[in-house]
């Protein structure tokens, strides 16, 4: 978290700045609504791009070392795991200590170590090998449910694997995805981590060749929304006076003098979210590169 006195120090993203109040682009339907904010993101921020296909185990793997640490912490856990270890089935063979020491600086590396193992141990056992590529031919619902059922595996590791991995249209939702998506009123603000993911495949389809978003547009709004979530929209003091989507904000959750507002701007503006949208739902960015 920044110091609270560089709020006011130069920012790369100082130039981008809205319209002086909240327009009726911040009113509507979140299925609605959502084309417009990506469209503004893809101009903060660049449209990104998928990297190259890579192994959905390698990816797997990558993203468990990922958690609560920094991106710099799980490169560089999973880089020593596999020079220590020459193959998936290697590591397998290795004692949870062996797994631990290779990855220790990642964080919390006894614990990944055993999920490694019994994530591994549950696909060699079932599919007879350790390889995921089998999930390229299964529907999306599918691949997801597949992965969740994995020892420790949750809704965002899952969609991560097919979204960066494979290319599938699945959509990862982060801390700072979970932040930004309950201010722009586009999920309830007591909504969890695992519920917004049924909430945004609602709103953005369940890999339906038919549906409106494909994987590359899924990619956009999840790498904008997480470069927006840390630059622009964190957690304390958000920078609303610098947002590129400040018009399209209802800024649910907000307060006056949670941010810092230029003059002109409204205060404590609030809309309440379409909860219509939501009531059907009861029946990381690190494989990408910037254009």
């Amino acid at each position: 978290m920044a110091a609270e006195g560089l709020a006011t120090s130069p920012h790369p993203f100082d130039k981008l700045r809205a319209s002086p109040e909240p327009s009726r682009g911040a009113v509507g339907p979140p299925s609605a609504r959502l084309p417009l904010i990506l469209k503004q993101l893809d101009r903060a921020y660049g449209r990104p791009a998928h990297a190259s296909d890579g192994d959905p185990l390698d990816s797997l793997i990558a993203t468990v070392l990922s958690q609560n640490t920094s991106d710099v912490n799980s490169h560089r856990a999973f880089a020593q795991l596999k020079a220590k270890f020459q193959s998936w089935e290697e590591a397998l063979a290795a004692r949870p200590s062996q797994i631990a020491s290779a990855i220790r600086l990642g964080g919390l590396a006894d614990i990944k170590a055993r999920r490694i193992k019994q994530i591994l141990r549950t696909i060699e056992e079932d599919r007879g090998k350790l390889d995921l590529s089998f999930l390229r031919r299964m529907k999306v619902p599918e691949a997801l449910g597949y992965l969740t059922a994995l020892p420790g595996v949750g809704p965002k590791t899952a969609a991560c694997v097919l979204l960066f991995s494979l290319r599938r249209p699945a959509f990862p939702v982060d801390t700072h995805v979970l932040r930004v998506s309950k201010r722009l009123g586009l999920i309830p603000p007591n909504t969890t981590m695992e519920r917004a993911h049924e909430l945004y495949e609602l709103m953005l389809g369940d890999g339906d060749p038919s549906g409106q978003w494909s994987a590359a547009d899924m990619l956009a709004l999840h790498v904008g929304l997480v470069q927006h979530g840390r630059r622009v929209c964190i957690a304390r003091r958000p920078r609303c006076g610098i947002c590129s989507i400040y018009d399209l904000c209802p800024r649910i959750g907000m307060t006056p003098g949670t941010a810092g507002l230029p003059a002109g701007r409204v205060e404590g503006f609030s809309l309440p979210f379409h909860a219509q949208e939501f009531t059907q739902a009861e029946a990381c960015a690190t494989r990408v590169r910037t254009i």
